[in-house]
């Protein structure tokens, strides 16, 4: 054969096969991608979808109708830094000793907390990661805190990028998430890898970082609503130019995309002066008279586990397979889900020895109900707050009690999901069962952090913390 017969005869070869792999998508190309997208004090009622008002938000009601509107969902904790471990670690924070938000050390060491998520446990991203997804966070961090120098950088807990606030390192601008991420999904879908994104929005925490362009957006509402308003209409606008790129990447039907918060609003719910205050992560922003967030009927709010605290919004659409336009009122879905779910979705094992203490939920995602949990879930709030502290979640019953363990109540969920009517005195044997329960998974609990998560300036001889990282910000407890 001539030489350029046969290389007309390879050159045949090579395009019908590559023409016939390219007719079949790779096994990353069908693999869905995850977007993650994690509000920060965002409370119930706070959405458009749920009937507030005045608050305006287009783009999480359009995934409201485009997928389904789960409303018994709660989160693991009322407060920011437990929350955000349930997430990662698929476990209760308290087995980790995360029972409040990470301060600087002197704060978390009076606490009888580490000074970081230990980067050695098995974490979300890392099993992704394992898996064949590229994997990034971009946002509020949390799982250490920026005045805490020496804590591990996102990077280690399985990312291949980050970019990040209340992190050690250089503090990502408040706003920039929903562009690096824009960024992350591109590259990505150029190299047809699948994906896994955190975006963890600052919104609506203090301070309260707004735009005079949001503001004139809301001219008929006094300061402290307007401010509220408009930071929530600027974080929707971003989570629209996510939403957007997936649709130009034509990448919408094979992402699911859930939108949630850490935990309920923060503040007493009524407007006050509009005074400012500073975040050495964040800058400066207007302070806590601006939190006017809402519960939607839920009593208790931020730092209580009571529903208003950790009862928030939670919706996910995945097109043709989340059900569209839907809403489940029924199914009790935690946090610590998350992780078996999202790697039932990407194909992801879980390691060798390592036990979630939830569950996948992706049948519940795709439409079939689940009243009642088969697996119970356990709370432990913030230590030291008046009222209920601990609580079991098991079937149709949730007990909760105080910090002495001698306050029970008891809440029929299927029938009370708001918990409004206490029925301990009327089914005490139910009520003993319960709280038998409940102190046994409290004696599982570690009753010290590990040591090897905490700051070198915990010692007696490391000197006082450099100037740059002391709380130079108005302190807000409940953070």
């Amino acid at each position: 054969m001539k030489l350029t017969s046969f290389v007309q005869v390879l050159s045949i070869f090579l395009l019908s096969t590559y023409s016939a792999f390219a007719a079949e998508p790779s096994d990353d190309a069908a693999r869905p991608n995850i977007l993650f997208i994690f509000a920060d004090d965002w409370g119930w009622g706070d959405l458009g979808c749920h009937g507030h008002p005045y608050l305006k938000t287009p783009n999480i009601d359009r995934l409201a109708r485009e997928g389904t509107d789960f409303h018994r969902f709660t989160v693991a904790s009322g407060v920011c830094s437990p929350s955000r471990t349930a997430v990662m670690t698929g476990h209760f924070p308290a087995r980790y000793n995360i029972d409040g938000h990470f301060a600087w050390v002197p704060s978390n060491a009076k606490r009888g907390m580490p000074d970081w998520l230990d980067p050695k446990t098995p974490t979300l991203p890392k099993m992704l990661q394992s898996a064949g997804y590229a994997t990034a966070h971009f946002g509020k961090w949390h799982l250490a805190n920026n005045m805490i120098p020496d804590s591990p950088l996102p990077k280690v807990y399985g990312y291949d990028e980050y970019s990040a606030f209340n992190c050690a390192g250089e503090q990502m601008p408040v706003h920039a998430d929903a562009a690096r991420a824009i960024a992350f999904i591109e590259k990505n879908a150029a190299a047809g890898k699948p994906f896994f994104i955190n975006v963890w929005l600052h919104e609506p925490h203090t301070p309260f970082h707004t735009l005079p362009e949001y503001r004139r957006r809301f001219p008929e509402l006094d300061d402290a609503d307007n401010v509220y308003a408009s930071v929530l209409s600027h974080a929707d606008d971003r989570i629209g130019e996510l939403l957007d790129a997936l649709d130009r990447l034509n990448l919408t039907d094979n992402t699911l995309v859930v939108f949630s918060s850490d935990n309920g609003p923060a503040g007493s719910g009524q407007g006050g002066k509009l005074t400012t205050m500073y975040d050495s992560a964040t800058g400066e922003g207007y302070g806590i008279g601006c939190s006017v967030g809402t519960t939607g009927g839920r009593n208790g709010r931020k730092a209580s586990i009571l529903q208003g605290g950790i009862g928030v919004p939670f919706i996910a659409r995945w097109p043709g397979k989340i059900n569209a336009d839907a809403i489940d009122d029924v199914s009790w879905i935690s946090a610590v889900d998350l992780l078996p779910t999202f790697c039932e979705i990407a194909g992801a094992p879980l390691p060798d020895g390592y036990q979630p203490d939830g569950k996948s939920q992706v049948a519940t995602l795709q439409g079939a109900e689940t009243p009642m949990r088969d697996k119970p879930l356990f709370w432990k709030g913030v230590p030291g707050r008046k009222g209920s502290v601990y609580s079991i979640l098991d079937g149709k019953w949730r007990l909760l009690t105080n910090m002495s363990f001698d306050e029970p109540e008891l809440y029929d969920i299927s029938e009370d999901p708001l918990e409004k009517n206490n029925v301990q005195a009327s089914h005490p044997e139910i009520a003993s069962d319960l709280f038998k329960k409940l102190q046994a998974w409290h004696a599982t609990l570690p009753e010290k952090p590990n040591p090897e998560c905490f700051s070198k300036y915990r010692a007696k001889d490391a000197g006082p913390l450099p100037p740059e990282v002391k709380p130079a910000f108005q302190f807000d407890p409940s953070r």
